[in-house]
């Protein structure tokens, strides 16, 4: 180490033009990093999507689902397989442990639904990874009220998508509510009994001769050309002309119709529009993109007249803004250490040596994390706000005690000697209070899960900044310290050795702390018991939700329920919540028909994006007065609010799910259970995933009829059947634009069960009979979702816990849950917010005991022997009661965060007690028996330990004091860690040298019997 001081001391020049490159390398990595809301978390979640049309959910269960979920349950690290099956679609997901390779994965999944079969009309499974860069990233409303929707279809067709499709990043541009044209043909059924001929013969000429093929590269003469036969039917005359038997031309069998049709519904603030979605690529900074886009779309509307543009869904707002935030909060965090540090040292050149340890070393920090492909996210802000009160700590101790050896008049040494002399005096100490608190991080990469992923890059961003402070404190801090002080201080700034007033009244209850040893831990001890009775006063939560001034909204039709009346609902409310009549409504935008990314099988429903002002006072009580309001229009359907931000991270939902044989046997389990919920004052939003039922007609064949017609049961079956798949007959151009025909089908529809008892069946005699009189209908009901979990049946109770207490009442729920008694066959488990809390505090638990465990470990290799560091360890218990005590004035819960402050105090606190005990140590070889030794030790330590300690509660003041969005990260952690650190240094200054002295009481007794003689 020696010679890594005095190379930083005989070589300023070359360590300068290392400074200035490692600034400027930080300063361009910190610029470039992607800026993400969250960190980048894998979500180790593979959903299968099967869509099967017309089928009812009991036939989606059993054909689709079933095989889906018996296929992948046995892949290896598969935790859970829970699958929905709606009308029209299966959704299967397959949850994997946070271990899984997920591209591997994946491809399994896909291998393995390739080995099934499926029914007909069952459309291929679409397999894909839930991930977070899957969902859109801006959502735009496009609208223009001098164009009919077909027209406007076009102008974005042509002048927005391929623009917005060219930026860099964008991975996909996803649209609704636009026009389609397609063809439609429709059959006249005389004409073909006529010319006897049926439906599938003319589907066969049609595809036979509208074909396009190359037969490939042909010799003419000393030349090669291809070869390709063309059918040569280009337009709607080619085609309605076309010859299917001598004298009759298509046109005479069929009508072929050209039509405008709206796929799906979607209008903003009133007025039709067509919604873009931007999806981005995965490796793409979310913030650059989405202003790349509004940039682009700013620029398409200057261009164009009467277009409109709305931003329905906007996530790089919100994660510019965080930044931003976090951003001016490290800036006024380290501001506030210097202060505070020139209020200390007060000399100006010992303050500026400090704290360019703070830019250097968060520099060299980005630099690193840049490398590793880590983003800037509000965990990552949120270390660099932590650290820059940590980073500041070595290069403080060794300034101070620099500055300090030279302000006294006996100090033998000067110039470079007396530098890396009082450098490396203090290197032990700094080594193994930055190795500790690098220690306390280790266990973090230990913790699986969401906590895990979402907290690796903030333990990460510490540890690096930790190790540069380290680095920057034994070169860059003795070589400015030696440019600064070249000539030494000057005569008036020296003095005798002798302690302040501070030291000397700090002295004084030292001594009396020594001599009074029982009391003085007593009451310690007293003061940490007591704090534990503010556990339950302060409750606990998972982490907490950051609120966006935004609803998303979705009405979910009733069984039987058509798309027609669910856009007559939607109507409804667009009346009532469009921004002209509903008070800080600043867009609402809806869609009918459109994909809902949490529901793939909702074909009809309606999906709201409601977006209020910023500045919009009272939201949460906006919030609350919605879904009752919509309630109120009187759909038979469903109003429930979604949540798509954070990816799950957050907020206070608790969950219930009830296990059953069926969906029937559940429903009155989950009628009593609401009801319970419903007398707990603590729960709103009480709702269950429990579908409401269809009424069902069940067709049993009766065989004996069947068999006189010559008739079987799937014969009745393909007669009834509706067509399920409608797939392209040929493609002809209108106006330029490919066009695609489909054959007309009518949809069956029976105005009373006396039509379906009517319906003629075809016997292979030729004859027709009536269904009644083979069959009998008997009546009955079938639900509308059927949810499973792990081969189970199952359906989910979900409420919001309207107090930060999640914890409490988590446990008041299962009480209730206990109290009921339960069929044999049912069986009720929490999940949901209590689930995570009880898996997150249990890891984070071990990997607080593991830190310590570390932690003792490289004090015993720092010290060597057991009991010094048994001493320093004693600092450790008494952080809990400031950070109690202060999560209860600050009104915070005890959640993942605040676990995380937890975690940072074991390395910030056993620094300041390795400064101390060190210095005590050497003392000890200097002669001094153990008391002389705590008391000098004490005196001289007092200025840099609470430098250190102060310096970093004024860096974490602005989070705990933070007001704006700060996010996961800010209030819980940093009011932990200032409570703690308050305590703990108090303490640490009294309660170390009591155990240090006790620990040493043979050496003490000898000290004393030498000192006697």
């Amino acid at each position: 180490m020696k010679s890594v001081i005095q190379f930083s001391l005989n070589n300023k020049f070359a360590l300068w033009i290392i400074t200035l490159i490692v600034l400027f390398a930080g300063l361009q990595a910190g610029t470039s990093m992607k800026m993400e809301t969250i960190p980048d978390i894998t979500i180790p979640i593979v959903s299968v999507t099967t869509v099967y049309p017309g089928a009812a959910p009991e036939e989606v269960m059993d054909k689709i689902t079933k095989p889906i979920e018996q296929r992948t349950r046995n892949m290896s690290g598969v935790n859970n397989v829970s699958s929905t099956s709606f009308e029209n679609a299966s959704s299967v997901v397959i949850e994997f442990d946070y271990e899984t390779n997920m591209d591997e994965a994946e491809q399994e999944v896909k291998s393995l639904l390739g080995e099934l079969g499926f029914p007909e009309g069952v459309q291929t499974p679409s397999v894909s990874r839930i991930s977070l860069n899957a969902f859109p990233v801006l959502s735009l409303s496009i609208s223009n009220n001098t164009l009919d929707l077909a027209q406007l279809t076009k102008q974005v067709n042509e002048n927005v998508i391929p623009k917005l499709q060219g930026l860099e990043g964008v991975a996909d541009v996803q649209i609704s509510g636009q026009n389609v044209v397609e063809g439609q043909l429709a059959f006249k059924p005389e004409v073909l009994v006529e010319i006897g001929m049926t439906e599938d013969m003319i589907k066969g000429i049609i595809q036979a001769s509208a074909m396009s093929v190359p037969l490939g590269i042909f010799e003419f003469g000393e030349s090669e050309k291809s070869v390709l036969v063309d059918g040569n039917i280009v337009s709607e005359d080619d085609l309605r002309n076309l010859i299917i038997v001598p004298g009759v031309k298509l046109s005479d069998v069929a009508d072929l119709t050209v039509v405008d049709k709206a796929e799906s519904i979607s209008r903003t603030n009133g007025k039709d529009s067509i919604g873009v979605s931007i999806v981005k690529s995965a490796d793409a900074n979310t913030v650059d993109v989405v202003n790349l886009v509004k940039d682009e779309m700013s620029a398409i509307q200057a261009d164009i007249d009467g277009m409109t543009v709305e931003h329905s869904f906007d996530q790089g707002e919100p994660i510019e803004e965080s930044v931003h935030t976090m951003l001016s909060k490290a800036i006024i965090g380290a501001l506030a250490a210097i202060v505070i540090i020139l209020l200390f040292l007060r000399n100006i050149r010992s303050t500026i040596i400090s704290v360019v340890s703070i830019p250097l070393s968060i520099l060299m920090a980005m630099l690193v994390l840049k490398q590793m492909d880590i983003t800037l996210n509000i965990m990552t802000l949120g270390a660099i706000t932590v650290a820059i009160g940590r980073v500041i700590d070595d290069s403080i101790v060794v300034i101070e005690n620099i500055y300090r050896r030279m302000s006294l008049a006996g100090e033998k040494l000067s110039g470079k000697a007396l530098i890396a002399d009082a450098t490396r005096e203090m290197f032990v100490p700094i080594m193994a209070s930055t190795i500790v608190t690098v220690a306390v991080f280790l266990p973090l990469g230990f913790v699986s899960g969401m906590v895990g992923e979402v907290f690796m890059p903030f333990a990460l961003t510490v540890v690096f900044a930790l190790v540069a402070s380290l680095i920057v404190a034994i070169t860059v801090v003795p070589m400015m310290a030696h440019m600064m002080f070249r000539n030494g201080l000057k005569s008036e700034q020296r003095h005798e050795d002798k302690p302040g007033r501070l030291a000397l009244w700090y002295k004084g209850v030292l001594n009396w702390s020594l001599n009074h040893k029982l009391v003085t831990f007593g009451t310690a001890v007293l003061l940490l018991v007591g704090s534990f009775a503010l556990v339950p006063v302060i409750g606990t939560s998972f982490l907490p939700a950051d609120e966006q001034k935004a609803l998303i909204i979705t009405y979910n039709p009733a069984p039987g329920e058509t798309r027609e009346q669910v856009e007559e609902m939607a109507l409804k409310a667009e009346a009532l919540l469009v921004p002209d009549k509903r008070e800080g409504v600043k867009v609402l935008q809806y869609a009918v028909g459109g994909s809902n990314p949490m529901n793939p099988g909702a074909s009809k429903q309606a999906l709201f994006n409601i977006n209020y002002d910023k500045d919009f006072k009272n939201f949460s009580e906006e919030k609350a007065k919605i879904l009752p309001m919509l309630q109120e229009l009187g759909g038979q359907g469903e109003w429930k609010e979604q949540d798509f931000t954070g990816g799950g991270l957050g907020g206070s939902g608790v969950t219930m799910q009830v296990f059953g044989p069926d969906m029937k046997a559940l429903e009155p389990v989950v009628s009593e259970l609401i009801a319970k919920l419903q007398e707990n004052d603590e729960l709103t939003k009480i709702d269950s995933s429990l579908a409401q039922t269809y009424e069902q007609y069940r067709i049993v064949a009766d065989r004996d009829k069947l068999s006189q017609h010559g008739l079987t049961a799937g014969q009745v079956a393909m007669a009834l059947s509706p067509v399920r798949s409608n797939p392209v007959l040929t493609t002809i151009e209108v106006d330029g634009e490919d066009v695609n025909i489909y054959v007309k089908t009518e949809e069956k529809t029976y105005s009373s069960l006396s039509d379906l008892e009517n319906v003629s069946i075809m016997t292979p005699m030729g004859t027709e009979v009536a269904l009644k009189d083979v069959v009998t209908i008997e009546e009955g009901e079938s639900p509308n979702t059927i949810t499973r979990l792990n081969d189970r049946v199952y359906t989910e109770v979900s409420a919001e816990v309207a107090s930060s207490d999640v914890g409490a009442v988590s446990k008041d729920i299962q009480k209730t849950i206990d109290n009921m008694e339960l069929p044999g066959n049912i069986e009720i488990t929490m999940g949901g917010v209590t689930e995570q809390i009880n898996e997150t505090f249990t890891q984070l638990g071990l990997a607080m005991l593991a830190a310590v465990a570390i932690v003792y470990l490289v004090l015993v290799l720092t010290f060597g022997g057991g009991l010094t560091p048994l001493t320093i360890l004693f600092s450790l218990p008494f952080t809990i009661i400031g950070g109690l005590v202060a999560l209860w004035i600050a009104g915070e819960t005890l959640s993942a965060t605040a676990m995380i402050g937890a975690l940072m105090l074991i390395g910030i606190v056993v620094t300041n007690a390795i400064v101390l005990i060190d210095r005590v140590i050497h003392k000890e070889r200097e002669g001094l028996s153990v008391r002389e030794a705590l008391l000098e030790a004490g005196v001289t330590r007092l200025r840099p330990i609470l430098m250190t300690a102060i310096a970093t509660v004024g860096a974490l003041l602005p989070l705990a004091l933070g007001f704006e969005s700060g996010g996961l990260i800010s209030k819980g952690m940093a009011v932990t860690v200032i409570g703690g650190l308050i305590s703990s240094t108090l303490l640490t200054l009294i309660i170390v040298p009591i155990v240090y002295e006790v620990l040493n009481r043979k050496k003490a007794k000898k000290g004393k019997a030498a000192t006697a003689k």
